[in-house]
């Protein structure tokens, strides 16, 4: 089997795991009698185990073990631990097992991703193409869950969460050993101290402000078209929208020009998308206007993603492929957990005005994203 269609099938496993636990576990943390504050605590906890664990494993993956290696051992451990979640009874054993399978389960991403840029370009094969997958499977996942939920218990929805965890490690039990001799992405010429980057710390702050943009839109959004008026299969449509358009964007960026594909232009490509994307939001506009500002989901989504994870993988000093990913993924969480926080206050305060703080903070990840270009162009390092 193709390494790209290794690749794809462990990226579709992912992400339809989340697709399955995002909107549905909740309903069985509800059915085994935690309430709304209890379970905001154990979502926090969970986020709290993702940022210990994340510099940890990826740095011991990049010493000890060979990337096919270290995502089968992640994926089982996360499985393993969700199975005891299933089984657990009482409040102290849920809020144990959740925590511990949060923390495996962290780690699946980064290092698939760190895999991907690596493998995937030595062969002469793009990324995109290779990770819309994952977005595919998130719509498929959460359509199949649906369906699924309505026909058994609340307290047997687990199973659902249990069986995508064991599709995960089915999916990275198919990567090689031979993957692991890839070689690594051709790294930028500028002259940096210890093998690092000086623009990594500007473009890991706008990808973390740019993705942070997005909090206002994940907590309080169906909120907001629901008092609007639209109905529950409205609401659906507009979420696809907006995943379509990144699977649209993933599909086509290997045949964009250098000159945007790059990571730095689709950076600033993404944060463009973004701020025009929530200072419409902010003017609270009429429906027939969201389908428009939810594709621009492919720009600040897509591109910023895409810009990202390629440049700390150019970026990543030898054999710290691993750690570069889990860094960025630990930047991203820890902003995003913070613009939610504060996005609740705003959202309370405002309504829909709210956006126009959101606008600021993809305008502010375009602004660093700019300065590691100009940085970039002024050392003879181009935009890579």
């Amino acid at each position: 089997m193709d390494f790209a269609v290794r690749l794809s099938l462990l990226y579709a496993a992912i992400f339809g795991a989340v697709g399955v636990q995002m909107p549905f576990l909740p309903l069985w943390l509800t059915a085994k009698g935690l309430d709304a504050p209890a379970i905001g605590a154990l979502l926090a906890l969970g986020t709290a185990a993702r940022m210990v664990a994340l510099p940890l494993a990826t740095r011991a993956a990049d010493r000890w073990a060979t990337p096919g290696t270290a995502i089968a051992t992640a994926a089982l451990a996360a499985a393993a631990i969700m199975t005891l979640l299933g089984l657990a009874r009482g409040g102290a054993a849920i809020f144990l097992a959740y925590t511990l399978a949060t923390a495996a389960w962290a780690v699946v991403l980064p290092l698939a991703e760190s895999h991907a840029l690596q493998g995937l370009p030595a062969r002469g094969r793009a990324y995109g193409p290779v990770r819309l997958w994952g977005s595919a499977a998130f719509i498929v996942a959460n359509l199949g869950a649906g369906w699924l939920t309505a026909m058994v218990a609340d307290a047997q929805v687990i199973w659902i969460v249990v069986s995508a965890y064991w599709l995960v490690v089915g999916a990275a039990l198919l990567l090689r050993p031979s993957d692991a001799g890839a070689a690594p992405l051709p790294r930028a010429t500028v002259s940096r101290p210890r093998g690092t980057d000086r623009r990594l710390p500007l473009v890991l702050a706008a990808s973390a402000l740019i993705q942070a943009s997005h909090s206002l839109l994940y907590g309080f959004s169906t909120l907001q078209w629901s008092a609007a008026g639209l109905s529950g299969l409205s609401i659906g449509a507009l979420w696809a929208v907006g995943v379509l358009a990144e699977i649209v964007l993933f599909a086509w960026s290997a045949r964009l020009p250098a000159s945007i594909s790059s990571p730095l232009p689709m950076l600033i490509l993404g944060a463009a998308g973004g701020a025009v994307r929530w200072a419409g939001m902010a003017l609270d506009p009429a429906p027939a206007w969201l389908p428009w500002l939810q594709g621009l989901h492919g720009l600040s989504f897509g591109a910023a993603h895409l810009g990202a994870v390629q440049f700390v993988a150019r970026a990543a000093a030898p054999g710290r492929a691993a750690s570069a990913q889990g860094s960025l993924a630990w930047v991203n969480g820890l902003a995003m957990a913070g613009a939610t926080a504060a996005s609740g206050l705003l959202y309370e305060a405002f309504g829909a005005a709210a956006y126009a703080a959101m606008a600021a903070l993809a305008a502010a990840g375009g602004a660093c994203a700019l300065l590691a270009w100009r940085i970039g162009a002024r050392s003879g390092a181009g935009t890579p």
